[in-house]
């Protein structure tokens, strides 16, 4: 009853601006670059696809760099500079930013040969791997991004970022604890990223720590007053507590914030349905089966069991 939080890194220029001077990218490579940022900040993705495309295009007419440009491409890579054709550090970047952008469009095929681009100019980019980590993972290749996840905090061993889309992974895979491991590790490194409190509070509920899980949503909530997410896992924890107007109200505020959140339909429901609310809560499962018919099946039996145990004066856990 939760969606998986995927934390992205975008390569901005910063302080590798200067590097990238030194092996002469265009100024024009720059520009794009730059005007790309700008469109993915406007939502025009295909305008930033365009701008990246052409800083790809510029920057990567640099084979003939001197000895000394050479040696500071060196210093990006892991590798010599004969076993790649894009001298230019920047052009990594350039891939990057724009599997990115395609990521954003569903591209997750396109998106794993840009990131792929990406490492092979510069194969010791720690955001690469942690973005194509995401992009095998929407495509359902979890030990490739597992395996991607882990090269990213070899490389890098304050990546939270990394710590937590490996925790989310476990959870998925069934292991909350490792779960809790990685998450307890990206909240030291960063305690004020909300995805990961949520992400952990996920992972106490499935090992029955409701406190602990309480206590993550709560602060996910602090730290992102909009984060639909939080406030349906912080209600999923009061309704197993037993408290069902606070849940309503948390699932309600959920949805206001994200109308096509059906699992806040879903456990909105079944908190109306253990207060005897029957037909409030029929109009919720109308709703939650309309955006995911393929939870029919979980529903009708949660359905049962929501009424079997008000009957026992039961919790729902």
């Amino acid at each position: 009853m939760r969606r998986c939080a995927l934390l992205f890194a975008f390569v901005s220029l910063g302080l590798p601006i200067t590097a990238f001077a030194q092996t002469r990218t265009p100024d024009a490579a720059v520009n794009h670059f730059n005007n790309a940022s700008k469109k993915i900040d406007g939502g025009d993705l295909d305008g930033a696809i365009e701008d990246l495309t052409r800083a790809i295009r510029l920057s990567s007419h640099l084979e003939g760099v001197n000895a000394s440009s050479r040696s500071l491409a060196n210093s990006f890579t892991d590798s010599s500079s004969e076993e790649i054709k894009v001298i230019d550090p920047f052009t990594a970047n350039a891939y990057n930013n724009r599997g990115l952008v395609r990521y954003k469009k569903n591209d997750f095929t396109g998106a794993i040969e840009d990131f792929e681009e990406a490492l092979r100019i510069r194969p010791g980019l720690p955001s690469a791997y942690l973005n194509r980590a995401a992009a095998f993972r929407a495509l359902g290749k979890l030990e490739a991004a597992a395996k991607d996840l882990d090269r990213a905090i070899a490389l890098k061993k304050d990546f939270y970022e990394a710590f937590s889309n490996r925790g989310s992974l476990r959870l998925d895979s069934g292991d909350a604890n490792g779960a809790i491991v990685d998450l307890n590790r990206s909240i030291e490194i960063n305690d004020r990223i909300p995805e990961s409190f949520y992400q952990r509070g996920y992972a106490y509920v499935a090992v029955k720590n409701y406190d602990a899980a309480l206590a993550d949503f709560n602060r996910a909530v602090y730290l992102d007053h909009n984060m639909a997410w939080a406030y349906q896992g912080r209600g999923t924890v009061l309704m197993m507590k037993g408290e069902m107007p606070k849940a309503i109200e948390d699932f309600t505020h959920a949805l206001e914030l994200d109308p096509q959140l059906a699992w806040a339909y879903f456990n909105r429901g079944l908190s109306r349905v253990y207060m005897g609310k029957e037909s409030e809560a029929q109009k919720d499962f109308g709703d939650c089966l309309r955006l995911r018919p393929d939870l029919k099946g979980k529903l009708a039996a949660h359905i049962d069991l929501a009424r079997e145990l008000r009957q026992q004066h039961k919790p729902l856990q």
